[in-house]
Parts: structure tokens; sequence; C-alpha cells
């Protein structure tokens, strides 16, 4: 992590006095720059940009249990948690849809306001003139 904050500022500040001031060694920094990526951070990436296409096909509404299954369903070997894990690091959600709620009480002893427009009979006398024509 602190090798990955000194490559971000690399630009700004000067890569040994970034060094000094996180408590590491430049040759080690240097060493874990050149070094390449590890066989499991490769597979995560593949696997990420898989869960992006699914998350995408499934109008972001998958969760990592429903795209774990859907990863498992195309043959790959993988446990639902890391799903989850690489979910979360990629900022990856799925959207909740919210159930309707009536927000209107209609069971109470108020009075209830006159009709004034008469809408409810006009309405009525349009659907009657429908049906029998």
């Amino acid at each position: 992590m602190r090798y990955r904050a000194i490559q971000e500022h690399d630009r700004r500040c000067p890569i040994r006095l970034m060094c000094r001031a996180l408590a590491v060694s430049p040759a080690g920094y240097y060493a874990w720059r050149a070094r390449p990526e590890s066989m499991r951070g490769a597979a995560n990436r593949a696997l990420a940009a898989k869960i992006w296409v699914i998350h995408r096909e499934a109008r972001e509404t998958y969760g990592s249990p429903s795209i774990w299954d859907a990863l498992v369903k195309q043959g790959h070997r993988v446990g639902e948690h890391r799903i989850a894990r690489l979910m979360r690091a990629e900022g990856i959600r799925a959207k909740t849809v919210k159930k309707w709620r009536a927000t209107t009480q209609s069971n109470h002893r108020m009075p209830v306001a006159a009709n004034a427009f008469d809408r409810h009979g006009k309405f009525q006398d349009r659907c009657r003139v429908r049906l029998s024509s």
C-alpha cells in the first residue's frame, strides 16, 4: 500500500523523500515496481473484468450470489466470497428495487372531501358510452 502511494505521487514529490516519510527503503520501492504482477493479481483483474460484464448485462441488478452463479455456469471455478470481495474492491453494487407501499391511510374516521368536479360520475358516463357503442 505504501509503495502504491509513492507511485501515485511520484510526479509531485521526490521518491526518496516519500520513502523516508513512509519508512520504506528506496531499493524496496524500485524492486516492487520492477516485480511482475502475481498470478493471483492477474487472475483477479481478469475476473473483475468478467464481473463488470455480467453486472452490466444484468442491468446492474445482480449481487455477488447471482454473479457467482453466472460465473459457475460459464465454467469458472471461483468462490462466492472472492466474488464479493472483488465486487467491494471495484465498487460494484447491485441496484435495489424498492417495494411499492401505499402512503395513504384509507381506514380513518375523518370526513371525506366532497367530489367538487364530479370526476367519478363523468368517468362512468364515458365508460358506458364506450361499452354501448
